[in-house]
């Protein structure tokens, strides 16, 4: 089975945005590229990068944080500069996650109950 491990995602500020996942999230700077920078949280590599051409991406919706404690999760996306949009888990079971904007304007989901058939920890094979 193939793993996803990597995302690249167009920004207006590759710089601003490295800045907002970093504070908010916790990630580290782990690169740099001909136009952007890269984040990780040491599983997962963010590709953070400026638009060249006339290229138009297409596909990403959103993404999700699978965080520890959802309030003070979110005091740091505020706090970093991200806004709230809307939702809330409705159950302690509940998949169903609250919904933000980073300062480049794109969404993603906090949640601290996860998504059916994901693992929030990955363990490395010895």
């Amino acid at each position: 089975m193939a793993r996803l491990r990597h995302i690249a995602i167009i920004v207006p500020d590759p710089e601003k945005a490295a800045k907002f996942f970093e504070q908010a999230f916790d990630m580290k700077r782990v690169g740099t590229a001909r136009r952007g920078i890269h984040v990780s949280d040491g599983v997962i590599n963010v590709a953070l990068l400026k638009k060249e051409t006339e290229e138009e991406p297409i596909g990403l919706y959103h993404f999700g944080m699978w965080v520890d404690d959802l309030d003070s999760a979110e005091k740091k996306v505020i706090a970093a500069g991200g806004t709230y949009l809307s939702g809330r888990p409705t159950s302690p079971k509940s998949f169903y996650e609250a919904k933000y904007r980073d300062t480049s304007g794109i969404v993603f989901d906090l949640t601290h109950t996860g998504w059916a058939g994901a693992a929030k920890d990955v363990v490395p094979k010895s």
